[in-house]
């Protein structure tokens, strides 16, 4: 899709996106290089990575010096300090961060694992401060400027069916809040973005009928793209929205307004078996 921006509106900003080798962080990486910052896409899967930087470079070598990608696991402080140092060497100090890299996988709560809740939480919560603290503390601060765009998820009423990354989520809403009153006297304006359901790779795990009844109780009776997040985020990571702190933008073509997220059984006795459309949200 077209942007709505003008050209060059991020040249000379030097952003990282994390999770970005495939999905929406692909997307939003595409969209500010488009904009002509200097972009620093992070990772756990190198295949995927190095794909990415090949589509994002594409035919331009002089794309090439405005690209970096790198293998980070956000769970990890140490990969978390080294990756962030290894961009402000390579590209600069950072202006922007994305903090898009997460994952979770649909279970009722009572099925959960204490590892897969654990796993989810390390991920979506602890890993996205870990970044956030790191970039801040290296970057930002000392020079008191920064934006920074959480991509989280559509937690208003609560999230059935993932209440791992539900409480990981609303974490880093809370998060986006704190610090867009602890970091304003540094010129750092912090922002959080909650897709609905977006047609990506994000959303191949889940079954088809959840997809669909999901999209069904959408107003707008569709999914979203990762493009359309992208354009969000874009205005966001700009200097256009250097009076803008502290929000959750929604983006779910009306969502978190209206529609059912979560079949409710209807059971009489303890022992009544859960009906199919619940039993399919078990992980595979």
């Amino acid at each position: 899709m077209p942007s709505i921006f003008r050209e060059g509106l991020l040249r000379g900003e030097v952003a990282i996106v994390t999770g970005g080798g495939s999905g929406i962080g692909l997307a939003i990486a595409h969209t500010l290089l488009e904009l002509g910052a200097k972009v620093a896409i992070g990772g756990r899967n190198a295949e995927k990575l190095e794909r990415a930087e090949a589509e994002l470079v594409g035919q331009d070598r002089a794309r090439g010096e405005r690209v970096l990608a790198r293998v980070c696991d956000i769970r990890d402080v140490e990969q978390v300090a080294a990756f962030v140092s290894d961009v402000r060497r390579e590209l600069g100090e950072v202006d922007i961060l994305i903090n898009n890299a997460g994952g979770q996988f649909p279970t009722p709560a009572e099925h959960l694992a204490p590892k897969g809740w654990e796993a989810v939480v390390r991920n979506n919560l602890n890993g996205t401060f870990f970044m956030t603290r790191e970039v801040a503390t290296a970057s930002m601060i000392p020079r008191k400027r920064g934006r920074i765009v959480n991509i989280i998820a559509n937690v208003r009423r609560g999230f059935p069916g993932m209440i791992h990354t539900g409480a990981a989520r609303a974490g880093v809403e809370n998060m986006t809040k704190t610090l867009a009153v602890e970091w304003a006297q540094y010129n750092i304006q912090i922002n959080a973005i909650a897709p609905g359901i977006i047609r990506s790779s994000g959303v191949d795990q889940y079954p088809p009928e959840l997809v669909e009844m999901s999209r069904q109780r959408t107003p707008m009776k569709r999914l979203g793209t990762p493009e359309e997040v992208a354009e969000l985020t874009a205005y966001l990571a700009s200097q256009a929205a250097s009076f803008v702190t502290g929000e959750t933008w929604y983006i779910d073509g009306g969502a978190n307004l209206w529609g059912d997220s979560w079949i409710i059984p209807e059971v009489s006795e303890a022992d009544a078996p859960l009906p199919q459309a619940v039993l399919n949200l078990k992980r595979p």
